[in-house]
């Protein structure tokens, strides 16, 4: 009764929008919904039942349906994500390509525009985040990004829009570091930390893991950290995400006064070993919460979700 009790109480905490799964907020869910057709043996009355299931998981040991996803697929049909990647080299013969993350960002219907190995000019870069849904950042071998660029971000980080931050060893934090320092008054810093582990949910002080009944974590109760990772000490506004097997906080996110954003110090995760755990649900997840449905709303994105 009390464990039923206090899914109650998780589930009427959570925002219900129709681009998201039942799944939403839940990082271990306990069954899947499946609906059967049974046609009664005497009368041969048919009719539907919700019949629930032990939950399918994959080999990592996260739920494997898209159903524990976050977002519903093709839910943000019509959305974009403006991705500016300077670092665009490889890494023990795998390239950052951004195809997987390509991939799984169009199974949730968001499209991609990338700007690569070097930015934008801050005016150009405000006329297209005009129709962005929102803006990723991946830091290259030394900043490339301005003030201006930053004061750019800035304004489309205050009109609501979304911003992920992505970094990795130094110098590769450089320009996420510029635009967090803009937003937050904080950075990632260098710890020469190797990560290559798989880390589970957290659950007190500075244990691994990514943090338990929060939308971005939903369905996960495994992430891989990332190759080489770098660290957020000082989070200031920042609230904890993903704890690193070193108990440092790798990712961290700001969700006040409807502004979301995500800073990251592992984008080695999003090419190298991107099918180890969860790396492509996370990606997802992200994107769907950073669109930001809780204070935009999106009329095409609901009849999408009424057609599926």
């Amino acid at each position: 009764m009390k464990r039923l009790m206090l899914l109650l109480a998780l589930c009427l905490s959570l925002p219900a929008f129709a681009q998201y799964t039942r799944s939403a907020g839940t990082n271990a869910p306990a069954a899947d919904i499946v609906i059967e057709t049974r046609a009664d043996p005497k009368t041969g009355t048919v009719r539907q039942e919700r019949i629930e299931r032990p939950v399918q998981r994959d080999s990592h040991g996260n739920a494997a349906s898209a159903q524990h996803d976050l977002a519903v697929d093709g839910a943000f049909d019509g959305q974009t994500v403006v991705v500016i990647q300077l670092y665009t080299g490889s890494d023990h013969g795998v390239p950052f390509d951004f195809v997987k993350p390509k991939e799984a960002l169009a199974q949730k219907g968001f499209s991609v525009y990338r700007y690569l190995n070097r930015p934008p000019a801050p005016k150009e870069l405000a006329e297209k985040l005009q129709k962005a849904s929102q803006l990723w950042v991946i830091g290259g071998a030394g900043r490339q990004l301005t003030e201006e660029h930053a004061r750019v971000i800035k304004r489309f980080f205050d009109s609501g829009r979304g911003v992920y931050l992505w970094g990795d060893n130094a110098p590769y934090s450089d320009d996420a570091n510029i635009v967090a320092r803009a937003l937050f008054g904080t950075e990632l810093v260098e710890h020469h930390a190797q990560g290559e582990q798989v880390v589970g949910i957290h659950r007190k002080g500075s244990e691994p893991g990514v943090i338990q009944r929060h939308l971005l974590t939903t369905g996960i109760e495994y992430l891989y950290e990332g190759h080489t990772i770098t660290n957020i000490d000082k989070l200031g506004p920042l609230e904890p995400l993903i704890y690193g097997s070193d108990g440092r906080v790798v990712g961290a996110y700001y969700d006040r006064d409807g502004k979301r954003a995500i800073i990251d110090g592992g984008f080695t995760r999003l090419y190298l070993k991107w099918d180890t755990a969860g790396t492509g649900r996370y990606v997802m997840n992200a994107a769907a919460w950073l669109a930001n449905a809780e204070r935009f709303g999106d009329k095409v994105v609901a009849r999408k979700v009424q057609q599926q």
